[in-house]
Parts: C-alpha cells; sequence; structure tokens
C-alpha cells in the first residue's frame, strides 16, 4: 500500500461511492461534504479546508493504484501537529486490515516526513468501529466534548485522539 495525493479526475468516481447512507456520511465527514456527494462540491471543500487550514487530500492505494481509502492531512506549524480529517476506506476492504495499514502510513508520513511531534484525529464516539480502529493504531483519548454535532434527532459527542511521535517510534 501507498499514499498518492488525491486527483480529482482520478479518484473522485471511485471514492463517492463509499459512503452510501445518510448518517454514515454525518460520522465520516460532519456533513462537510454534501449529501449524496457532488464532484464540483467535493473539490470547492477540499479547496476550501486547503486555503483555511492547509489540508491534502490524499488516497491509501494498493500496489495496483487502486484507491482503498481517503483522508486528508494538515501539519499546523506553531503547535507541530499533525491533523487527520475524513477518513474512509473502501467497505470492500473493511474488517481486512486496510486500515490500520493506512494508519501506519499516515504516521509514518506525518512524523517522518512532515515532522510532526503528534497525530490528532476527531471522532464520534458513535462510530464505535472506527474508534477501536483508532485505539488499535496506537491512539489514545485525550478530551471529549459533549453534545458537538447534531444528526437529526441525535446529538453526537466528539472524541479527540491523538498518537503521539513517542510512541509511534517504540512500536515501530
Amino acid at each position: 500500500m501507498k499514499l498518492i495525493e488525491f486527483n480529482l479526475d482520478r479518484d473522485y468516481d471511485v471514492i463517492k461511492n463509499w459512503v452510501t447512507d445518510e448518517r454514515t456520511h454525518a460520522m465520516w465527514c460532519a456533513n462537510y461534504f454534501q449529501y449524496p456527494p457532488e464532484k464540483e462540491d467535493f473539490a470547492n471543500v477540499l479547496a476550501a479546508k486547503k486555503a483555511q487550514y492547509g489540508d491534502t487530500a490524499y488516497i491509501a492505494a494498493l500496489d495496483d493504484d487502486k484507491p482503498v481509502g481517503f483522508f486528508c492531512y494538515s501539519k499546523d506549524d506553531e503547535t507541530n501537529r499533525g491533523m487527520l480529517k475524513s477518513v474512509v476506506v473502501d467497505p470492500e476492504y473493511r474488517g481486512k486490515g486496510v486500515a490500520g495499514e493506512m494508519l501506519r502510513l499516515i504516521a509514518k508520513h506525518s512524523f517522518e516526513k512532515t515532522g510532526a511531534k503528534s497525530l490528532w484525529l476527531c471522532v464520534f464516539p458513535e462510530n464505535e468501529r472506527a474508534k477501536r480502529c483508532y485505539f488499535k493504531a496506537g491512539f489514545k483519548e485525550s478530551g471529549t466534548t459533549e453534545n458537538a454535532f447534531i444528526y437529526k434527532d441525535e446529538s453526537w459527542s466528539r472524541c479527540n485522539m491523538v498518537l503521539k511521535n513517542e510512541y509511534y517510534t517504540r512500536v515501530q
């Protein structure tokens, strides 16, 4: 597996079908992207996030360049923190170790290429499968904001999680 910068024309038509219902979509991206996804909106949101936060979108690809994962990454130079956002894996590859391998490569990129001291993400605790995956990859909870997001008649908390460079270095 390898990480490749996302290309809208090459990758969008593959990843747009990975999230097939509105609730899962909200858990994936906190509704930053519209549902159902449309190419122009997706491009506009990615451009706005790049301009505001420095986010770069990537795919995780198998050796034949088949996309199996998507995420956005940025680094805050003031705090020296990497930030991971909008992580999703192709449903065909869920439960097969792909997310774990993708997270390992993201951590390597964050710590070794961008020089971040920690890698942060936010996950809704209601997204139990994702949260378990992050724990398995070495992330630890650093705090929870109650009632941070409203989805229809549900109120979701937001759990902040961190993977520190020291932990990553020990397990490599």
